[in-house]
Formats: C-alpha cells, sequence, structure tokens
C-alpha cells in the first residue's frame, strides 16, 4: 500500500514538474520573442500619429522624446497637441519596456532551483501587469486624442494590430506566470541556486545578445533590396519590384563592371595582407632577440600605440607629410632647391602598396603581440638544452622558437585575410577564425575612405567602400543592399570552405 501512495505521490510530482516546466519554458520563449520586437517599428504601439517617424520602434519611443516630437514643431507651438501627450506615449511605451525587462530577470533566474524559481517568476507576473499597463495608457490616450480642438491636423491612427499584439504578449505572461506560480513545489529549506551550465550560459548571453542586435537584427534591412526605394519614402506593396535590383547588379554593363573593379581591388588589398602576414612573428622573434628589457618594452609600446589611431589620425599625418606643402616636398623646396613639387598622396601610382605599408605601419606591433605571447609560453627548457647541444641564437630561434609558434601562425596567417588579430591560440579562438574566414570580402572601408580622392579612386574603391558610395552617395539603397546580400552569401561559402580547409590541413572540423 505504502509503495502504492509512493508511486502514485512521484507521479503526481512528476506530472507537476512537467507542468512548471513547459510553463517557464513557454515565459522564456514569450520573454525572448518580445524583447525581440522592441526593435522592430511594425509592432510600435505607440505611433499613435502618422507624422511620427514610421521607422520608430517601441525601443525609441520609450527613451526618445526628441523622435516622437521630431514633426510636430509647429502643432506643438500652436497649441494642436500639448507635450504631456508625447510624454503619456513615452510612458506607456517605458512600461512595456520595463515589463519586459523584468520578466526577462524573471526568465533567467527561472533557470535555478525550485526556490530560485518560485522567486523568479513573481518578475514576469509583474512584468506582465506593467505590460498591461502600458497597453492601457496608450489605449486611454488614443481615446481622448480624437476629442482635441484640431485633432484632424494631427493625422490620427490606431495602431490596433500592435497594440492587440503586446496585450495578447503580456497576457499569456500573466497567464504562465500565475500557471507557474501555482504548480512550483514549495522547499524553503533549500538555499537559492544555479547549475554550473547554466550561471555560465548566463554570463554569455550579453555577448549573445548583443550578437543578436548588431549581426542578426540588421539583416532586417535586407527587405530593401525588394523595394524601389527612395530615401525618406516608406516602404510599401506600391514600390515592391521583386528581384529587379538583383537583375539590374549583373545585367547593367556599368554596373557589372565596377563590381569586377571592386572585388579586384578587394581581393589584392586582402592577398597582400596574406603575403605580409609572416611580418608580425618576424617582428616579435626580434623584438623577443633584444637584450634590453626595457628598450624592447619601449619598442613595443610604440609600435603598439598606433593600432589605437584612427584613420582620419592617420591620414592627416600622411597629409602633414607627403602632401604638396607637407614636410618632404617642403625639405625638397626649400633645402634642396627643387622647383616641381610631387603630391605623393593624391598620386594613383602603387596605391595598393602605400595601403599595405599604412596598414602594416598601424597594426604590426598589434599582431605581433600574440606571437609575444606564444614565445612567452614556450618551455625553457628547450632553448637550454639547445645551448646545451650548441645551438647559437639563430638555430635556436629556428628549431625552437619557430616550431613553438606554428599553430599560432597557422591561425593568424587565415584571420590576415578580414587584417584581424586574435590574442589567442587555434583551440580557443576558432569561432573567430570562422567569422575572419567568412568576412573575407570585408576588409574595411575606413582606410580607403580618408585616403580615397579623384586620383585613385578607381584603384582603392574596395567593396565596404562600394556599398557606401552607391547608398550613402548615390541613394542607390537597393543596389546597396542587393550588393551586402551578395557578400553575405559568399561569407557562407567562405565559411564552409573555411572548414574544409581545416579537414584537410589540421585532420579536425571547425564547424
Amino acid at each position: 500500500m505504502q509503495a502504492t501512495i509512493s508511486a502514485k505521490s512521484g507521479g503526481q510530482a512528476t506530472c507537476v514538474r512537467e507542468k512548471t516546466n513547459w510553463a517557464l519554458i513557454i515565459i522564456r520563449i514569450l520573454t525572448a520573442f518580445a524583447g525581440l520586437m522592441i526593435f522592430f517599428p511594425e509592432v510600435n504601439p505607440g505611433r499613435l500619429m502618422s507624422d511620427i517617424n514610421a521607422n520608430t520602434s517601441l525601443f525609441t519611443a520609450a527613451i526618445s522624446y526628441s523622435t516622437l516630437t521630431d514633426s510636430f514643431a509647429r502643432p506643438l507651438r500652436m497649441g494642436w497637441v500639448q507635450p504631456w501627450h508625447f510624454y503619456l506615449i513615452m510612458g506607456g511605451c517605458a512600461l512595456l519596456m520595463l515589463g519586459i525587462i523584468l520578466s526577462a530577470i524573471g526568465a533567467c533566474m527561472s533557470l535555478g532551483n525550485h526556490r530560485m524559481k518560485r522567486a523568479a517568476v513573481k518578475l514576469p507576473l509583474i512584468g506582465s501587469v506593467l505590460m498591461l499597463g502600458g497597453i492601457g495608457t496608450l489605449v486611454y490616450l488614443n481615446s481622448i486624442l480624437p476629442a482635441l480642438e484640431k485633432a484632424e491636423r494631427l493625422k490620427l491612427m490606431t495602431p490596433t494590430g500592435a497594440i492587440a499584439f503586446w496585450a495578447v504578449l503580456g497576457g499569456l505572461l500573466l497567464v504562465f506566470s500565475i500557471v507557474s506560480m501555482v504548480t512550483i513545489p514549495k522547499n524553503m529549506e533549500e538555499k537559492m541556486e544555479m547549475e554550473e551550465k547554466y550561471r555560465l550560459f548566463l554570463m554569455f548571453l550579453p555577448v549573445l545578445i548583443l550578437t543578436v542586435i548588431f549581426c542578426y537584427l540588421p539583416l532586417y534591412g535586407w527587405r530593401y533590396a525588394f523595394f524601389d526605394y527612395k530615401v525618406g519614402d516608406a516602404l510599401s506593396s506600391e514600390n515592391f519590384v521583386g528581384l529587379k535590383w538583383f537583375s539590374y547588379l549583373f545585367s547593367n554593363g556599368a554596373t557589372r563592371s565596377d563590381l569586377v573593379r571592386v572585388l579586384r581591388n578587394t581581393l589584392i588589398m586582402s592577398g597582400l595582407g596574406i603575403a605580409t602576414s609572416w611580418l608580425p612573428i618576424a617582428f616579435a622573434v626580434l623584438l623577443a632577440e633584444l637584450r634590453s628589457t626595457k628598450f624592447q618594452r619601449v619598442v613595443q609600446t610604440l609600435t603598439t600605440i598606433p593600432n589605437f589611431i584612427s584613420w582620419v589620425l592617420v591620414y592627416a599625418i600622411a597629409f602633414a607629410i607627403f602632401s604638396t606643402d607637407g614636410f618632404i616636398n617642403s625639405f625638397l623646396r626649400n633645402v634642396m632647391g627643387q622647383t616641381a613639387t610631387t603630391d605623393y598622396l593624391a598620386s594613383a601610382d602603387f596605391i595598393w602598396l602605400k595601403m599595405l605599408l599604412w596598414g602594416t605601419w598601424k597594426g604590426l606591433g598589434w599582431s605581433a603581440i600574440v606571437y609575444i605571447a606564444g614565445i612567452a609560453g614556450i618551455d625553457q627548457q628547450l632553448y637550454e638544452a639547445a645551448k646545451v647541444d650548441g645551438a647559437n641564437r639563430f638555430q635556436q630561434i629556428w628549431h625552437v622558437t619557430l616550431p613553438g609558434l606554428k599553430d599560432t601562425f597557422f591561425v593568424l596567417f587565415l584571420l590576415s585575410i578580414r587584417h584581424i588579430t586574435i590574442p589567442g591560440l587555434m583551440p580557443t579562438y576558432m569561432v573567430m577564425l570562422l567569422m575572419a574566414i567568412a568576412g573575407m570580402l570585408s576588409n574595411g572601408m575606413e582606410q580607403y575612405l580618408v585616403f580615397e580622392n579623384p586620383q585613385n579612386s578607381a584603384t582603392i574603391e574596395v567593396l565596404d567602400l562600394y556599398v557606401y558610395h552607391s547608398g550613402i552617395k548615390s541613394g542607390l539603397i537597393p543596389l546597396s543592399t542587393v550588393v551586402g546580400v551578395f557578400k553575405s552569401l559568399i561569407g557562407v561559402l567562405l565559411l564552409f570552405g573555411a572548414n574544409g580547409i581545416s579537414k584537410v590541413v589540421r585532420g579536425e572540423s571547425i564547424i
């Protein structure tokens, strides 16, 4: 009998646990979904007037009063609408944001034990109430705006879909929070604690969130590639053109020629970087061989500092030295007596080599740091054994130092495709290796933008700079978006190519 009772109680406990787990899982999914949707303007319930920027998201509406009122200078001045109306919009959106934040904190805490779970579910419960309160505030404001004296001039609108979306989301969070509160077993004797794997996950979570916001959310902008978009216009079915710009990229002779040219420049720049990827290791070895530790630190510091100088300042230095009125021309004119001057900076001659030299000067010391760390990690007994065997300094470098750096060199050799240096060894930074290989065509824009001029634009323009010129300067947003799409697709292909290289070279798969 006791066994039967025990079995029944065990089954009930399992049932309770399953209900709890499912409720908590749904809360986590709803919270993550809500946190993602705050960045999409289409579900912003605070856009109660059509003159509010169509690209204003819930997040922006909750933190930026100026964004909400940007187009309402005259209505505010004439008294057609009052500042407190916009404060109510901000307040309603802020309540929604606060509710989502509390729910997110509770969702993270729900990964702990039963006592922590019981404390955690209170937060999404409170958060859901705040979310519904924020929606109620916006609904109230929407009901009183039509009664204003000049309401017809405010271009009022009711974002019914967005309001319903957040109301349903807040209601679901409320229901499942109550379910979790009821079903989680009470165990007040245990301490609040969480398994190590979940703690590690939460430590990694901020990085994951930032990656989603800055790497994946921008992919939403790919929709511009399918519209005949002009700056300032709204995306609608009226300007949907399907694959028109994809076809235009390859069918238009001028565009196709430009694309071939910038791809050539990009690949040559990257190729030169690969060809000179041995320079940091040579510099690190020479630096490690310096007898004076103090002098070694001075040299290392002076060669590392340029990495932290912006390319604008680098160009200012270059202008002061190589321009028509720069140091070199002034010296040749005033000291050597030459009358003709040469604008070394504007000239297109050897522009790829010039960019390589400037990039090497800026990044050599920084790139060498990882090799210096690798040298420090080499077993000193190997050097002592080499000395006993009669090896000189050069032989020690060749037979001990360089073999000790081969894995580090392999990583940075592949990473040099994008001119990135990762302070670590291969097993630790394989993810960064994948990112670098996939970003082979993204060798940056800043360096080439500041050094660009009408004389060298044909040979200095890389793919990223071409996108900037097409999208920002020429206003061809759809075309530049298409180029970005193809860049990403090529990056995926390079990703799998890197995996194949890893299998051949290292015998290990990296994905």
